[in-house]
């Protein structure tokens, strides 16, 4: 069995300040998408990849990633208007291979996470293995309440980023569930919370270097990360 890598590249550049898809953007001289795509398919025991594009933008995702794929192949998905919808169609596309047992995990991973390291994917597909699944995390430090009369939950926060992984069955009906009750969840984790409590979600430490590119300002920092 192999792990699906499903590449999330239905966002827009709104807050990047950009008239194009800001994975589509540059990134020390290649686009923010085909980093993450080029440390994917480095990895061993993965198959398929999957890349969910705005409807309309097939061509330029494609154009995008095309020289670095090395030969391999990947899977272009057309999206949804959120985030849900857009695993949803991935899911969608991965069903039968999930039902035949070809596929014992998937990772959902967001291409505006350029630097996310091969070791960091390793290891959510490990533990996800192992414990049903597992989600990235960073300490939160420093935060405060809008209004000064709330209190902040005690004990550590933490942010939550991806790769995330988690047992394909389980999550494939996690998301047949969803789509049943018209549930959209704000990411993979929060819909498995929802449908599949049983499943163990395993924090797996990350740290701040994982950025997610979403203002102009983070395309420079992310190339100084990678320096």
């Amino acid at each position: 069995m192999s792990a699906a890598v499903v590449i999330l590249a239905a966002g827009s550049g709104t807050r990047v300040g950009a008239d194009v898809n800001k994975v589509l953007l540059p990134l020390d001289g290649i686009p923010v998408l085909a980093h993450s795509v080029r440390t994917v398919l480095g990895l061993a025991g993965v198959d398929p990849v999957v890349l969910v594009c705005r409807p309309g933008e097939e061509d330029e995702v494609a154009a995008a990633v095309g020289e670095h794929l090395g030969g391999r192949d990947v899977l272009l998905v057309p999206g949804g208007t959120t985030r849900h919808d857009s695993e949803q169609a991935a899911l969608a596309v991965l069903a039968s291979r999930i039902e035949a047992g070809e596929i014992d995990v998937v990772v959902i991973h967001d291409g505006a996470r350029a630097l996310a390291p091969a070791s960091l994917f390793e290891r959510v597909v490990a533990v996800a293995r192992e414990a049903g699944g597992a989600v990235p995390t960073v300490q939160l430090t420093g935060l405060l309440a809008r209004d000064p009369a709330d209190r902040l939950p005690a004990g550590e926060l933490v942010g939550v980023q991806t790769p995330q992984a988690f047992r394909a069955e389980p999550l494939l009906a996690a998301y047949r569930s969803a789509r049943r009750d018209g549930f959209e969840g704000t990411d993979t984790a929060a819909c498995m919370e929802r449908y599949r409590p049983d499943v163990a979600i395993v924090p797996v430490p990350a740290g701040p270097g994982n950025l997610k590119i979403t203002y102009a300002e983070d395309l420079d920092a992310a190339s100084r990360l990678r320096g």
